[in-house]
């Protein structure tokens, strides 16, 4: 004897109508194994996800990195245009695990340089990760980013990554998928982002970089791959693709104890600068457009904050406002 079932399954926010026929003596055979296929799906979206806390978290470590950049091809129409420099540099780099939570992980940066023995250590960017987040800051040049809220279902799945300024103020962010597969694991994404230190320094001719980000977790640690393009934006115009750019930063892992003076600086500095993150989120939540000064009293913000002066809560939140431009 056969009885015909209906179920109505929802996957990916899509009704699906299941139509089983079943024997009546192998019935419950059946309806076992149609159960536990419905509860594999979110299992396995979980066990994806734990890989991905781990790719993003394998980042955290002591690192000898090397910072390779080439201008790759010139689109200007000007003959009398020069391309950057090639740059190669290499650093001792501690990546300290700020905080994390079951949807978010914080990731710090810190440079140490110089003599072994007597290193000078550099607050350097920031990372953090964001599940299925919604809320993003993009970068429009001229100290400018647009903010935009995402529907859930152009995230879902989905990690973003923040990256900020030595300051903690915004640099770029983009949302894409972690991908494990064939022994690799990867994020890549394109977003806009502002000139990098080693570019705005030295040249003011673009305003935007497009930031082809892809890194990857190698069995010596990881690989920042980039493919970048450097364009004039001009508000009511389409974008000008002045040059294209290749990064390849390699972060090799050795032993912790080699960032010790490093991690030390982040022990005795933490709580500085947890205040400084704080306020950031404070203006970050203000969910509208955000523009910054480039400087207060002829400095720039990280001249204010890296100051070795004692700063209160009140004095930091003062400083960051100041640099926050009123609508």
């Amino acid at each position: 004897m056969y009885n015909l079932f209906l179920f109505r399954l929802i996957l990916n926010n899509k009704i699906c109508v299941v139509i089983l026929t079943l024997n009546l003596r192998t019935m419950k055979t059946n309806i076992i194994l149609f159960f536990t296929l419905i509860i594999a799906l979110p299992l396995s979206a979980q066990s994806k996800k734990k890989q991905d806390i781990a790719a993003i978290k394998s980042m955290c470590g002591c690192y000898e990195v090397t910072f390779n950049f080439a201008e790759t091809f010139t689109y200007s129409e000007d003959s009398l245009y020069k391309p950057s420099k090639n740059k190669v540099s290499y650093g001792l780099e501690w990546a300290q695990l700020v905080s994390e939570d079951k949807n978010n992980v914080s990731i710090q940066h810190i440079l140490q340089v110089g003599n072994p023995s007597e290193p000078m250590i550099v607050k350097h960017w920031r990372q953090d990760w964001s599940f299925q987040n919604q809320d993003f800051y993009m970068y429009d040049g001229d100290n400018n980013w647009i903010y935009q809220r995402k529907d859930k279902a152009d995230v879902k799945g989905q990690w973003t990554q923040k990256v900020f300024q030595v300051d903690d103020s915004p640099r770029y962010e983009g949302s894409a998928s972690w991908v494990h597969v064939d022994g690799k694991s990867y994020w890549e994404n394109t977003t806009p982002a502002p000139l990098p230190r080693r570019e705005y320094t030295t040249r003011s001719d673009y305003n935007v970089t497009i930031r082809g980000n892809r890194q990857e977790i190698t069995n010596f640690g990881w690989v920042h791959d980039q493919d970048n393009q450097k364009v004039i934006r001009t508000p009511g115009e389409d974008d000008i693709i002045l040059a294209a750019e290749k990064g390849y930063n390699v972060y090799k892992k050795v032993d912790d104890s080699r960032c010790a003076a490093a991690a030390k600086w982040w022990v005795e500095n933490n709580e500085k600068w947890a205040t400084v993150r704080a306020k950031w989120d404070e203006v970050y939540a203000r969910n509208m457009n955000l523009s910054l000064e480039t400087k207060v009293d002829n400095k720039r913000l990280y001249s204010h904050l890296f100051t070795e002066d004692e700063l209160t809560q009140n004095d930091i939140d003062t400083i960051i406002e100041s640099f926050v431009k009123k609508p």
